[in-house]
């Protein structure tokens, strides 16, 4: 009976280190539960988000997200980045990914572009009034890996 109970409790305290060394999940899942309304401007038509309530829980909280580095020729900044969850190929701005897939990162300090993938962390900001910016804006970022 001992040894069946010390078994036991050595899978359950197993099982329980597995989970704890799970990376947590991407934050781009979440921020996939976006929706749009059609709104008007002066240019005319426009799709304004309208962010899901968990996606409104994120804003102002610190997120990682992992993505490639969009690359716009000649306009590349190294402390304000395009982040893609996809690869360049299916980016939304390349392919077939949508607004959702991408953000735009205002790095702390200066990063060089790399084809790679990266990992930053920054606090998110949710965007639906500004037409000439992203609607996920993450600030004070950092890289974490690349």
């Amino acid at each position: 009976m001992i040894l069946k109970n010390t078994i036991f409790t050595l899978l359950f305290l197993t099982l329980v280190s597995v989970g704890y060394a799970q990376t947590a999940p991407s934050v781009w899942r979440d921020l996939s539960d976006v929706t749009y309304k059609i709104g008007q401007d002066e240019f005319g038509e426009l799709y304004i988000p309208v962010f899901s309530d968990k996606i409104k829980k994120l804003e102002g909280k610190v997120v990682e997200a992992d993505g490639y580095i969009i690359p716009f020729e000649g306009m590349f900044k190294p402390e304000h980045i395009i982040l893609s969850s996809l690869p360049l190929a299916e980016c939304f701005f390349c392919g077939s990914g949508g607004p959702e897939t991408v953000m735009e990162v205002m790095m702390k300090s200066p990063i060089k572009y790399t084809s790679k993938r990266v990992k930053v962390k920054g606090t998110l900001t949710l965007n639906d009034k500004d037409p000439e910016k992203l609607m996920y804006i993450l600030t004070d970022a950092q890289i974490l890996a690349n």
